[in-house]
């Protein structure tokens, strides 16, 4: 009886000993940068698409906005300006069937500059097919040169990106005739975000 008695004993300090206040962590997270470069001579860049930032004129009862799509544009500017690296991640999308970086101000629609999807990245390029289907995760990344790209304004793709005057966007398109019938089917663009300097 004794035996038993020292054998519960043990087992409840064990017990109490492994249900401090402090619970054990379960699960962890670790954020490392998608590009591991050196600050002082590369730039980077960035944006958040969301809905929200969308101009959509021609919507009527559904507007971008009303998307659960979102997205991150990374773009790393090489020291020497002739070549960009980056990656767009869309997530909770459907039919996305093309994404670029267009000139124009925060609130204003503007011209395509630079296809980042689908094909190679560069200043035209041609839509993929419409009614693709559900995505979330890497839509496009690769490398493009800015070199002799300029807004309408005269003014190079680069020197426009850090001014603030340029976004990037994905269109979506789900196959039938009527457009903006809601998410999945914006053709003008469902989810946007302005770019700017991620190093100041």
């Amino acid at each position: 009886m004794l035996r038993k008695q020292i054998a519960f004993g043990a087992i409840a300090v064990l017990l109490a000993g492994c249900t401090a206040d402090n619970p054990t962590p379960t699960a962890f997270e670790v954020r490392a940068p998608l590009f591991a470069v050196d600050a002082t001579t590369d730039l980077n860049l960035g944006t958040h698409l969301t809905g929200d930032e969308e101009v959509c004129p021609a919507c009527t009862s559904s507007t971008p906005a009303d998307s659960r799509a979102q997205g991150q544009a990374i773009f790393r500017v090489r020291a020497t300006e002739d070549s960009v690296d980056f990656r767009l991640i869309a997530t909770n999308i459907n039919n996305a069937f093309m994404a670029h970086i267009h000139c124009g101000a925060s609130g204003t629609n503007g011209p395509i500059r630079m296809w980042l999807y689908p094909g190679i990245p560069g200043p035209t390029g041609v839509a993929g097919p419409a009614g693709s289907g559900r995505h979330s995760g890497v839509l496009a990344s690769g490398t493009f040169s800015p070199t002799g790209v300029t807004c309408p304004n005269g003014m190079s793709l680069l020197s426009q990106i850090r001014a603030g005057l340029t976004y990037v966007n994905v269109h979506t398109n789900d196959g039938d005739a009527v457009a903006n019938e809601g998410p999945g089917d914006f053709p003008g663009g469902e989810i946007r975000g302005q770019l700017g300097d991620k190093n100041n």
